[in-house]
């Protein structure tokens, strides 16, 4: 399926020690929200559960989830979790973009 999303093992394992501290479920939510630089950013959250029209992906246990609408922006991405001398942080890789930004967390289509 090519609208399918992947998550890293990284970020998975990240998701998982997030998930553990804050006694929650190992669910991420990637939501895309109107805004950021350029025109569009990541919105990334701990859920209990996925949505029945969620896309749902899993990665070593870890459930990636997306609704419907940022789906469409979003199909096909893979999400990692990257250490840097600027910081740690959620990264989304995605195809559809046609325009990103330095900090990674926005994108144009």
């Amino acid at each position: 399926m090519s609208e399918m999303l992947t998550l890293t093992p990284a970020a998975a394992s990240r998701v998982a020690a997030i998930a553990a501290k804050q006694d929650k479920a190992a669910i991420l939510r990637l939501s895309v929200e109107g805004g950021g630089c350029s025109g569009f950013q990541y919105k990334f959250d701990l859920d209990d559960a996925a949505e029945p029209d969620d896309s749902v992906s899993e990665t070593q246990g870890v459930k990636l989830v997306v609704d419907p609408v940022s789906l469409d922006l979003v199909s096909g991405s893979v999400v990692d979790f990257v250490e840097s001398l600027g910081g740690a942080a959620f990264r989304v890789e995605n195809p559809q973009a046609a325009a990103g930004c330095g900090c990674g967390s926005s994108f144009g289509i």
